[in-house]
């Protein structure tokens, strides 16, 4: 079973609905024993960085998932998902993240371009990536963003794919079993349910 994090944040429906259309046996949920019992986790997340930080402390929900993650257990982050991951992030300077991964979170620095960067981009994936989360998409896919920020991670070598607006940005991590999109696969067309698909068959992130 997938477990969709619900810590009151997160397009969480059209998570789920991506997830249900693919075959899986997917649910939202905020039960602890749930979130044990799960094969595979997805952290979503929408808005600001502090708020969905605030938001999982009070959900209780933290010291489970670190105890899934140190298991070995899959997780996929979904946008503002993928930047909790890292250890904090310029939006909410006082807010300290998961801390997964080592680095922090960064403003898009993209002189006459609108902010935020929301539409359609496409992605340049790394050729040295093997069978993760691009697996059988075209090269150069288009997918779905919606932020203002991106993360900057210490160790370069978790980034698995990148967009360019401005300046490049980092589009998707993924280390060991943590696999991470800063755009929405739910709302990335048949690319987007591409992706989902290859979570839901694999078991790591590379």
């Amino acid at each position: 079973m997938i477990a969709i994090m619900d810590y009151g944040v997160g397009n969480l429906f059209s998570v789920e609905k991506a997830f249900l259309y693919l075959g899986a046996d997917a649910a939202i949920t905020s039960n602890l024993d749930v979130l044990r019992r799960a094969e595979k986790i997805v952290l979503p997340g929408v808005g600001a960085f502090g708020d969905c930080m605030k938001n999982l402390r009070a959900s209780g929900m933290i010291p489970v998932l670190n105890e899934r993650v140190k298991a070995g257990v899959p997780l996929l982050g979904i946008c503002v998902g993928l930047q909790i991951l890292f250890e904090g992030s310029d939006e909410s300077p006082e807010a300290e993240g998961l801390g997964f991964f080592r680095g922090r979170v960064r403003r898009i620095q993209a002189e006459g371009l609108k902010i935020p960067h929301m539409g359609w981009n496409s992605l340049s994936v790394k050729r040295e990536v093997k069978a993760d989360l691009f697996k059988g998409l075209p090269e150069n896919p288009f997918v779905y963003f919606v932020h203002s920020y991106h993360a900057a991670p210490e160790d370069e070598d978790i980034i698995t794919a990148t967009a360019d607006y401005g300046e490049r940005l980092t589009a998707a991590v993924a280390k060991d079993n943590i696999c991470a999109t800063q755009f929405h696969p739910e709302k990335s067309g048949d690319v987007g349910l591409q992706i989902l698909k290859n979570f839901i068959d694999g078991g790591d992130a590379v």
